[in-house]
């Protein structure tokens, strides 16, 4: 984990846009060519990819928060998936509770569960705090799969009910779109307000000099503990979406394996970059597909990847034009 800090160097000094059009026209404009998407593709198939790329979005810019911007790395963001994911499905299945009031209590459960792990974790730093986050996520999996009366089990958790929109269910993924397309939009422009604010400037004061934060009158750990809980439960409003849109969720997709995924698709799409992680949930929705017939090696094809792009370029793939466009002013230089 180190040499992903390494690597990726002052990754927590990056800034949004500030030419040209401000960051709120520029991410409508990107959600307005995605709205498109439904009227472009081919078939429900690929409309499907569509918002399982949008609740990977909201995954994966959640954890570029954690990540890329706070300097914390976690190894629990997909048992924090889980958590909203089975919070949001069990009221509904056990509790006959709406998925409209489970959407804000995955987020809420999945906030409370990295608040549990958060203040004793956080006082660890480097490779013990991803050791501490792993062996959380290890546990969330047990749970899963252990509490087979409310998760399912193994089995997974079974009927569901869809999102639905004065009393018309949103049970196809054309119809599930614009949720997921919704949602994500507001996440990233909550991130986008965030890092523009003062607790954003606080957030990555705290991440590039603890100390020097400090000295200026921030409690580094407050800080920390927040943005750590703020991107579990953007995490648990993913798992909401996921649960609802799929009509199903099971252990399996809430393991140490996706928790590793992730945090390799924040440093590939570009750690501390605002539109890295959809460059990031594009590669983790696509790959997989592509490699269907290949499982057995996509794992090392993912690494394979990382190492790649880290070593020619150290900022992510949405660090690409801006290395592009030194090693010209150099060249000329």
């Amino acid at each position: 984990m180190a040499s992903i800090e390494a690597k990726t160097g002052p990754m927590t000094h990056s800034r949004l846009p500030q030419r040209g059009l401000s960051r709120h026209a520029r991410l409508a404009l990107v959600w307005l060519a995605l709205a498109a998407v439904p009227f472009v593709v081919p078939n429900a198939y690929w409309i499907s990819l569509a918002n399982l790329a949008l609740i990977n979005l909201v995954l994966i810019a959640s954890l570029n928060l954690l990540m890329g911007y706070g300097g914390q790395i976690s190894l629990a963001h997909a048992g924090f998936f889980g958590l909203g994911a089975y919070a949001s499905g069990i009221l509904n299945v056990r509790y006959g509770v709406p998925p409209w009031a489970g959407l804000p209590a995955a987020a809420v459960v999945a906030g409370l569960g990295a608040l549990l792990i958060g203040i004793p974790a956080l006082r660890l730093r480097g490779h013990y705090l991803a050791m501490a986050t792993l062996g959380w996520n290890a546990i969330l999996v047990v749970f899963f799969t252990q509490l087979v009366g409310f998760t399912g089990g193994p089995n997974g958790l079974l009927g569901v009910e869809p999102f639905s929109i004065f009393g018309h269910a949103l049970d196809t993924e054309a119809k599930a779109f614009p949720l997921a397309w919704a949602v994500a939009f507001f996440v990233m422009l909550a991130i986008s307000n965030l890092l523009a604010s003062r607790i954003g400037r606080s957030i990555r004061a705290v991440a590039t000099n603890e100390l020097g934060a400090q000295s200026l009158g921030i409690d580094s750990f407050r800080t920390k503990l927040a943005v750590f809980v703020l991107s579990a439960g953007m995490a648990g409003i993913a798992g909401s979406l996921y649960v609802h849109i799929n009509q199903y969720a099971s252990p399996e997709t809430f393991g140490i394996a996706p928790s590793i995924m992730l945090l390799v698709m924040v440093a590939i799409g570009g750690a501390g970059t605002f539109y890295g992680p959809m460059l990031g949930a594009l590669i983790y929705t696509a790959v997989p597909q592509i490699l269907l017939d290949y499982e057995d090696v996509e794992l090392m094809l993912f690494g394979l990847g990382l190492l790649v792009v880290l070593i020619l370029f150290p900022r992510g793939l949405a660090g690409i034009p801006a290395a592009l466009a030194g090693l010209v002013r150099r060249r000329r230089a």
